[in-house]
């Protein structure tokens, strides 16, 4: 007698009285477990109080247009704290109370089509269990004609059609719940000016000093030793009342120093650098992530975010990942006293990829 070796069921050789048809009269070609059960069908079905109650119908279905309704009125509340709860610069408290509001909103409308929709299936759709029985994939007329039928039974089953009032409601919903988003995408530019235009051009301009982040300090070349790498902004960011942090994620950058013979500049790039040291933008090329990984003996920048590798050796170009483009560099020199300056601006737009489709 042979065992189940999983379960410790002992099997037989099936009958050919149990056997299938197409077993028949094959003894010893399939098996059956002698503790098989019989499928025992469905559960005696259990009508809810909606289908017994009429007023608890009516009630559910007031809650379910109330959920969506709500859902309509937390996307305009959404939509008006963005005009009410202006954020202003260097304003802790205006963002959390622009942030606190517009979440509320959009929290709101996003619960009142969840709750709604589950409270409508759970209480007035139709809730006796039935059996799909899978037929082989087809498009004759006849499949056509039947699936246009699950679709009338859906739609009767539901009471999408014959409950206006829960189906416009949910519509209304529906429609009103994107429009916080497109909102607050459109305040992502500024409303007066072209973002192409504004990420085109940062603080750096000729003459002016890279310093320390964040402390703002101005680098001398001979404070940046061979292997090192500094985290940098323009000077004078630090002293800005307005739009600091909007320049600094333009303006920031990555300064390194290599040995001069390790450096395979471009002939048009060779004064871009001062004695192995050089500046790349530390703005990813990919979505904007700050690349702030230097790995020494390979002269590898890295960005965390999505693992794209930049040669800082060969004009920070692409070996890894899924940026585009290779690091925007930063000319710079040496000015009488030392410090490093940026000779001009980047030659090119900081930043994702797209920016410089204008």
């Amino acid at each position: 007698m042979a065992q189940d070796d999983h379960s410790g069921a002992e099997l037989a050789a099936a009958d050919s009285s149990h056997a299938a048809p197409e077993f028949a009269g094959s003894t010893g070609t399939a098996v059956v477990p002698y503790d098989a059960f019989e499928n025992p069908g469905f559960e005696p079905h259990r009508p809810r109080v909606t289908d017994q109650d009429p007023r608890r119908e009516k009630r559910a279905q007031r809650t379910v247009y109330t959920l969506f309704y709500l859902s309509v009125l937390g996307s305009v509340w959404a939509v008006a704290a963005y005009m009410l709860f202006p954020m202003e610069s260097n304003n802790v408290d205006a963002v959390r109370l622009n942030n606190m509001f517009i979440g509320f909103g959009a929290t709101l409308a996003l619960l009142g089509i969840g709750f709604g929709a589950v409270h409508w299936g759970k209480s007035l759709m139709t809730s006796a269990e039935s059996i799909d029985t899978r037929h082989p994939i087809s498009t004759s007329e006849a499949t056509q004609r039947g699936a246009v039928e699950v679709f009338r039974q859906a739609d009767e089953e539901s009471g999408f059609s014959r409950r206006t009032v829960i189906r416009n409601s949910l519509i209304g919903a529906l429609l009103a719940f994107p429009l916080p988003a497109v909102v607050l995408f459109r305040g992502f530019a500024p409303q007066d000016e072209l973002p192409v235009e504004l990420l085109s051009h940062t603080m750096w301009k000729k003459g002016t000093r890279l310093a320390l982040d964040p402390s703002g300090v101005a680098i001398k070349a001979s404070d940046v030793t061979i292997g090192s790498a500094f985290h940098v902004i323009p000077e004078g960011l630090t002293d800005l009342e307005h739009g600091k942090l909007e320049e600094k994620a333009k303006a920031a950058v990555l300064l390194m120093r290599l040995e001069p013979d390790e450096l395979n500049q471009t002939p048009e790039r060779e004064s871009w650098s001062y004695e192995g040291i050089v500046a790349y933008s530390k703005i990813c090329t990919h979505v904007g992530c700050p690349v702030a990984l230097y790995e020494q003996h390979t002269h590898h920048l890295l960005c965390p975010c999505h693992q794209s590798q930049f040669d800082v050796a060969n004009h920070c170009k692409v070996i890894f990942g899924p940026a585009k483009r290779p690091l925007p560099q930063l000319p710079i020199a040496v000015d009488d006293e030392g410090y490093l300056i940026a000779q001009s601006d980047f030659t090119e737009p900081v930043g994702p990829s797209f920016w410089e489709r204008n």
